[in-house]
């Protein structure tokens, strides 16, 4: 599959006195990276039949390099394994084609009485 690329640039309130951006602040910038593909996918994260939908089951993050107030840089998502419940997404973080971060997220389908459900066919199509 062809990743998603949001491109985002590292702001004053992204990171620390040193300019670094902070750790936490990944997955908040990885996170508005999964809204946009969603958008652009035109799946809605919030279902209107009732369902909870989808929500991070565990994540981990891989650090390279500190990424710096004013860069410019891309964020790229991608299902690299999709399942019946639930799909494992790999966002990695780059500047200049360097990669400077990799997030692993597994994200789950959660139905209306809170226990794991069947992703829906019509959005399995687009992983």
């Amino acid at each position: 599959m062809i990743p998603h690329i949001f491109p985002f640039t590292i702001a004053f309130a992204d990171t620390d006195a040193a300019g670094i951006a902070y750790h936490a602040r990944y997955i908040e910038i990885a996170e508005r990276a999964r809204m946009n593909w969603f958008k652009v996918l035109n799946l809605n994260c919030v279902p209107s039949n009732g369902d909870i939908g989808l929500v991070i089951n565990s994540l981990s993050i891989k650090y390279m390099r500190p990424l710096r107030v004013s860069d410019e840089i891309i964020v790229e998502s991608v299902v690299v394994e999709p399942g019946a419940a639930s799909m494992k997404v790999e966002q990695k973080f780059t500047k200049d084609g360097e990669v400077y971060a990799v997030m692993q997220i597994k994200i789950a389908y959660i139905g209306a009485d809170a226990r794991p459900k069947r992703i829906p066919a019509e959005w399995l199509i687009h992983f």
